[in-house]
């Protein structure tokens, strides 16, 4: 990867799981009823045909990680969970008042926080308080985040009884000093106990998360959690850039000191190693961040041309209606964004009052819903066209952008399209960028992003 090329697009950014990004959202234009309209449209035009997604946020860990930006709540107390999913259960009793039919569930994945943290028994409690109003579509997709050292193997027996068949599990990184300094000692034994578990049940899809960027990482230490990683040839692997966000999430994220951080160059040869190293053994890059093998879902959904990307991150199949369930759980009827209140107990307190917990959201016009497209395309197939009816505005400025990106190699351009090439898959979130006409318009004062390298 060219220094230069680096030092150049290395720029604040954000990753797209959703258009417009949430700094940009129109909150002053959102109401809670324009949400609930969007919610029965979307649903009444789509879920006879493909059914809806549902992701459940469940906060609850027993320890803080200090790399993690997630919304969540550290305590030691599991008396916490008959409560919170009882409000979880009251929620979705809300959206199905609204539905007014029973939903067809394609799509359901239990994020968090730690949703391990749940006992068996009460994760089943709450999924067949959920699949009890509704009906299951055909050759579903249900996954679920495991923390190696909690998940047990009642925990992944009871959610397959359940219908899943994919589980990811958090590694991060195996090399003790990183481990130290993120505070999420896990040894390898833990990660292969609970991926051999997995297989022996009969989960077709095992997912390993590993992040690079991390304190005091380097290639050595890289490499080596990779080899390790290797040794148990998950179906598909996360291969996330570590986010330093410390303005956002405080004193979570300063578990250590940024000078122990790799600069952007080390940063990006840290993926660029293992990116190579991953495709030499046996796995393809998907998207962005993601890479699969031949048989995996993930990546016969990018060949097929059906591979989405939402606030879940990248899925092998599409639903119009994401509904969110949780604290801070975000969801998306495609014409609108709806983000839940941010602490357990004004969650708790809105859902007792009876009221969905939505607390901000966005309303997407005609112009966010042609650029959410370009976007979608982008981070999802690395091109995308336009005519007549899909232009917008700002278009021209956008090209003009993306020629200073082709002469660096990074996309090619004709009269209507965009292509990423190889070498620009790496700043896939700087081409997505050039399109992004909200941040355009609103340039923010002050950093919001973490780095696009």
């Amino acid at each position: 990867m060219n220094t230069s090329l680096i030092n150049k697009y290395n720029i604040p950014g954000p990753r797209y799981t959703s258009y417009p990004t949430v700094p940009f959202w129109d909150e002053a234009a959102f109401t809670a009823d324009l949400w609930q309209q969007s919610v029965i449209r979307s649903f009444n035009e789509s879920n006879d045909a493909e059914g809806i997604s549902i992701y459940i946020h469940l906060p609850f860990c027993e320890q803080l990680c200090t790399f993690c930006a997630c919304h969540k709540r550290i305590t030691k107390q599991h008396s916490v969970e008959t409560p919170y999913l009882e409000s979880v259960l009251k929620e979705w009793k809300l959206y199905l008042q609204l539905f007014g039919k029973k939903p067809k569930i394609k799509e359901l994945h239990l994020g968090g926080g730690t949703p391990t943290f749940f006992s068996p028994e009460n994760l089943k409690i709450l999924l067949e308080g959920i699949f009890a109003h509704a009906e299951i579509a055909e050759n579903p997709e249900f996954s679920f985040e495991g923390h190696p050292n909690n998940t047990t193997k009642a925990h992944l027996q009871t959610l397959y009884d359940l219908g899943f068949r994919r589980c990811s599990f958090g590694v991060q990184d195996y090399d003790p000093q990183v481990q130290k300094a993120i505070n999420r000692i896990q040894p390898f034994e833990n990660v292969e106990r609970v991926t051999n578990w997995a297989r022996e049940i009969g989960y077709k899809s095992v997912s390993h998360d590993l992040v690079f960027g991390l304190p005091f990482h380097n290639w050595e230490k890289m490499e080596y959690t990779i080899r390790k990683t290797l040794e148990l040839k998950p179906d598909r692997l996360a291969f996330y850039s570590y986010a330093h966000v410390p303005w956002i999430k405080g004193v979570g994220q300063r578990g250590f000191d940024e000078n122990d951080l790799p600069s952007g160059e080390e940063k990006r040869k840290l993926y660029e190693n293992g990116k190579k190293l991953l495709e030499e053994l046996g796995y393809i890059e998907v998207g962005m961040d993601h890479f699969a093998l031949e048989h995996d879902d993930l990546y016969q959904s990018m060949i097929s041309g059906d591979i989405h990307r939402n606030f879940m991150g990248y899925s092998s199949s599409k639903t119009q209606l994401m509904v969110g369930l949780g604290m801070s759980a975000i969801s998306d009827s495609w014409y609108a964004f709806a983000q839940n209140e941010k602490t357990v107990e004004a969650y708790q307190k809105r859902v007792e009052e009876g009221v969905i917990p939505v607390f901000r959201g966005h309303i997407l016009n005609q112009e966010d819903l042609l650029v959410r497209q370009h976007i979608l395309n982008l981070m999802c197939r690395l091109e995308t066209s336009w005519d007549a009816t899909t232009d917008f505005p700002e278009l021209q400025h956008a090209l003009e952008s993306l020629k200073e990106m082709e002469a660096d190699g990074l996309v090619v351009l004709s009269k209507n399209s965009i292509k990423i090439t190889e070498q620009g898959r790496a700043f896939t979130r700087n081409v997505a960028m050039t399109f992004d006409l909200r941040m355009m318009r609103n340039k923010p004062e002050t950093r919001i992003f973490s780095m696009t390298i």
